[in-house]
């Protein structure tokens, strides 16, 4: 499992960072997208990532800077054989956008598009995942998604199945799935020839929102928090004013949340790249383990041992 950085700017795209999005790419090859901002699709060009791999994209709110791309990033899906199904989850007033803008451009697709509204928080079941939504603080409608992997089965202990004389095959497989097996009249269950249940990693992206104790509970024990920083310490009342986070405010809810890593984004224009060591600096002294992403970064998220 990893993230991928498409866009980490704050408004308007600058000259080293675009505006909003990510791409969770999961085991299966499965893609799911976080936010859309205008020329996400461009991005997706300098990457790994291709269309028909996306089946399912994440849109925290409606401003222009996390939107504007989803237009042209359908049509181009289509124009590039896409037929799988896709599903675009958000705010209400999300369908209203997109229909309105395949309708006036004349954009027709050729897969099934599916859009689900979002207006209070849920939890949506998506296979062997489970993504928690929860309304953040922001001028509009603004979401954060908990993205949790279920746990799987321990690994199976080869040396125990050797002396109850099973050979791999058939009821390995039958074990690693956590089923039971008769085998020379003794019925066998998995956890007795298996390790520890090794736990589910669990990703956390917020959308645009000043400092919430909600979002500290979103984001416990998450091993990634990504989270905007649009200004830095000093900016704290403006921030506030316009319904954003500073770098020291975004450390503190990792801190509190006791997330593994933080990845700060959504970086004002205004600053330039020797104004960064400085931010970094600030969020590291309150949770040591930040970083502050750019463009094309790809953040992998190892699987737990146990």
């Amino acid at each position: 499992m990893d993230l991928t950085f498409l866009g980490t700017g704050a408004g308007v795209p600058s000259t080293k960072r675009n505006v909003s999005s990510s791409a969770l790419r999961l085991d299966s090859g499965e893609i799911w997208l976080f936010d859309c901002g205008e020329a996400t699709q461009h991005q997706i060009l300098s990457s790994t990532i291709t269309l028909s791999k996306i089946t399912k994209i994440f849109i925290t709110h409606l401003h222009g800077d996390h939107i504007f791309g989803l237009p042209g990033l359908l049509g181009s899906r289509s124009f590039q054989s896409g037929e799988s199904d896709l599903t675009i989850y958000g705010p209400v007033g999300l369908k209203e956008f997109i229909e309105s803008s395949l309708k006036v451009s004349g954009t027709s697709l050729r897969y099934s598009l599916h859009i689900v509204e979002i207006n209070k928080d849920k939890v949506i079941h998506l296979g062997d995942y489970k993504v928690e939504v929860a309304l953040l603080e922001h001028g509009i409608m603004s979401f954060g998604y908990r993205i949790k992997e279920e746990n799987k089965p321990g690994r199976l202990d080869a040396n125990k199945l050797k002396k109850l004389g099973v050979k791999p095959g058939p009821l390995y497989r039958i074990l690693k799935t956590g089923g039971e097996i008769e085998h020379n009249g003794k019925i066998i269950a998995a956890d007795e020839v298996t390790g520890p249940v090794i736990r589910g990693r669990c990703l956390v992206i917020c959308g645009d929102t000043r400092y919430s104790k909600k979002t500290v509970s979103l984001a416990q024990g998450a091993d990634l928090l990504v989270h905007e920083a649009t200004f830095s310490k000093d900016k704290e009342t403006l921030a506030y004013e316009y319904f954003h986070s500073t770098t020291v405010e975004a450390a503190s809810i990792a801190r509190d949340a006791d997330v593994k890593v933080l990845a700060l984004t959504h970086i004002s224009s205004r600053y330039q790249e020797e104004d960064l060591d400085r931010m970094l600096e600030e969020a590291k002294g309150v949770f040591p383990n930040t970083q502050i992403v750019s463009d094309h970064i790809t953040v992998y998220i190892p699987q737990h041992s146990s």
